[in-house]
């Protein structure tokens, strides 16, 4: 039997001019053609997100914390200095490629579970990621309305604001990563100087009124017994804070944008930059900390005070004058709106990493300008859900920092543990049961995180299954090498008629090969020495989706030859060879197998999961939908 498909309706669509400017990117994804930037550039970039916490920080330690807000921003300086950013540093070398801790995980687990757990991890880090973007639109939002020159009429217009805002920044993106470099540069260094002036200007009045000392100090020794006792609350409450820890997941995702003479140059200024945004971000925490609490009424913090979410804000129009607060809101407000922009190019660096990779998203989602459209319409849902609400993002914001920093943890445990670096491997499990507390002790306060971040793992799950099924029809090969000794059996063939006969790998007896050849001879009604090529495919890890083929040539027991090769999937991998077969040679091959007994379901069910089933009919439909062509189409037989 003869299994062929009707002709071609039509031929290929022609892409629009539209679709020709989505899919030519802006600046590729793909390490060999991205541009490279100063550390430091980058470093703007990722600290845009890092560094525009100091907008809203200082005022939830105050309003986490009382009076004790500069101790546990001190031990959240700790975990950063000694916790985060060793495991950083060592991210970074683990994961030179800008995979970041995700693919070190990855290794660990094979098949379908180790794409699940990507998966659940790229949940966690759209979370983070998306998150970022839409709440730090909101908050920009807030400054605007709560300034004190804007007319009347902007209140209560937060939503629009936001999903401008949000807009603004997929718009950057759209015209280019350099030009989002560009912004970055700019808006970090105008930020860091304004906030340097106002906390400078704050210890100034500090010194010239030493008595707020006092009256903090004294404060202290009424709410608390002892320093232990100070040290211990301290503790327990610097979790609240994980907020002031954001950016470095976004700092080794888009490491290959860094400039560097070799991959080793290129670590050494990736640990560089995140050292260096790791000690001005503290530096500039615990100042900012100690200058808030000690000149800010504890009445401004909370709900509707003027300090709520703005302290520095509040210092740089009570010691500077409106014209300069003004000033400092208006860079606030732009700083706090690109930080998303951190969050957009971890984005783009990651799902063009994974999701095409496991087939679980459609081909035009490895380019820019469609992806970036995608996550601003994404951004514009959060936004209307949440009716752009900082508060309300926050537990999940956090959640997603947390839950990647505990996988970085716990990843570059277990790397040092595989390279026998016991101290190394102590240290790091030290700081993963660290990250672990403050996880768990942040959902358990703020439950709602883990509630969102489970969404996303939903949603991606979801769209992932759905693109893999749809995908399932692909060739799925990347590239087919064919060794010397195949291409002189597809050449020797090619002289009459090319005919490849698929065999189940390990029957590799005489018997097996002989009956082989009995079975398609009768029911085919070929020749009675039919001059046939046997082809065994070998499933590795099923759970794969494309990868390149690797053609071995053999001669068994000094009469058979065979073509074997490795796959994720038997028919996908048979109608790539085909069709390498037909561009190599100029011939159309013909393949036949033998009918597979059982249930069609249960055996397409095999396919999807395990890379086999009924190889023979998935194998003509992969064929058909590859080649439009009926006339250039390998032939498959089916006996």
């Amino acid at each position: 039997m003869t299994i062929e498909a009707a002709p071609a309706t039509g031929p290929l669509p022609v892409r629009r001019p539209v679709e020709r400017w989505l899919m030519e990117s802006p600046e590729a994804t793909a390490e060999a053609g991205e541009r490279k930037h100063p550390w430091w550039k980058v470093m703007c970039l990722t600290g845009v997100d890092y560094f525009s916490t100091l907008g809203y920080q200082p005022g939830i330690a105050a309003l986490a914390a009382g009076a004790l807000a500069p101790f546990a921003t001190l031990v959240l300086v700790a975990l950063t200095l000694f916790g985060a950013l060793p495991v950083y540093r060592r991210v970074a070398q683990e994961s030179p490629h800008g995979q970041g801790s995700i693919s070190m995980l990855e290794r660990l687990l094979p098949f379908w579970r180790g794409k699940l757990f990507v998966l659940a991890l790229l949940g966690f880090a759209a979370t983070d990621f998306m998150i970022t973007i839409t709440l730090s639109a909101a908050d920009a939002s807030a400054h605007v309305v709560e300034n004190p020159h804007v007319p009347d009429f902007v209140h209560g217009q937060e939503v629009a604001i936001t999903l401008f805002l949000v807009a603004l920044l997929g718009a950057v993106f759209l015209r280019g990563f350099r030009e989002a470099i560009g912004v970055a540069v700019a808006l970090v260094v105008v930020y860091l100087v304004l906030n340097l002036v106002v906390i400078g200007v704050a210890g100034w009045h500090v010194v010239q009124h030493p008595h707020v000392i006092g009256d903090w100090t004294n404060l202290l020794h009424t709410e608390h017994s002892s320093v232990l006792a100070m040290v211990g609350v301290s503790l327990l409450l610097f979790p609240k804070l994980a907020l002031g820890m954001s950016g470095f997941e976004t700092g080794v995702a888009v490491m290959t944008h860094v400039d560097g003479a070799d991959l080793a140059a290129r670590i050494r200024n990736t640990r560089r930059l995140l050292t260096t945004a790791a000690i001005v971000m503290s530096g500039y925490l615990i100042t900012s900390s100690f200058v808030t609490t000690w000149l800010i009424p504890p009445k401004e913090f909370e709900d509707g005070g003027h300090a709520n979410g703005r302290a520095l804000a509040y210092l740089a129009h009570e010691y500077l004058g409106n014209v300069f607060g003004t000033a400092y809101d208006i860079s606030t407000i732009a700083i706090l709106w690109f930080a998303g922009a951190s969050a957009m190019a971890g984005m783009l660096n990651l799902v063009p990493r994974y999701l095409p990779r496991y087939g679980m998203a459609p081909e035009w989602s490895a380019a820019v300008r469609p992806l970036v459209l995608v996550l601003t319409a994404i951004g514009f849902l959060i936004t209307w859900v949440f009716h752009a609400d900082v508060d309300a993002q926050g537990g999940a914001y956090a959640t997603g920092v947390l839950v990647l920093m505990t996988s970085a943890a716990v990843a570059v445990t277990l790397a040092a543990r595989r390279r026998g670096e016991k101290k190394w491997m102590v240290a790091f499990a030290v700081i993963s049961v660290v990250f672990v507390y403050t996880t768990v002790d942040n959902v358990l306060e703020r439950p709602d995180g883990v509630r969102i971040g489970g969404l996303f793992i939903a949603a991606i799950l979801a769209v992932s299954l759905l693109s893999r099924i749809r995908r399932a029809f692909e060739p799925r090969a990347t590239g087919v090498e064919i060794d010397a000794t195949a291409q002189i059996f597809l050449r020797d063939v090619a002289r009459r008629t090319i005919r490849l006969v698929a065999h189940e790998p390990g029957l590799n007896t005489v018997a097996a090969y002989s009956a082989k050849v009995r079975q398609i001879r009768q029911d085919h009604d070929l020749p009675q020495d039919p001059d046939v090529v046997f082809v065994e495919v070998t499933v590795g890890d099923p759970s794969d989706f494309a990868a390149p083929l690797s053609v071995t040539g053999v001669v068994e027991h000094g009469q058979y030859r065979v073509l074997r090769l490795e796959a994720s999937s038997v028919p996908n991998a048979l109608a790539a060879l085909l069709l390498e077969v037909r561009d190599r040679t100029g011939a159309i091959p013909h393949v036949y197998f033998e009918w597979t007994e059982g249930n069609p379901a249960t055996h397409l069910l095999r396919f999807l999961l395990f890379g086999q089933g009924e190889v023979a009919p998935v194998t003509r439909e992969v064929l058909r939908r590859a080649e439009p062509d009926r006339a250039r189409r390998p032939h498959v037989h089916v006996g």
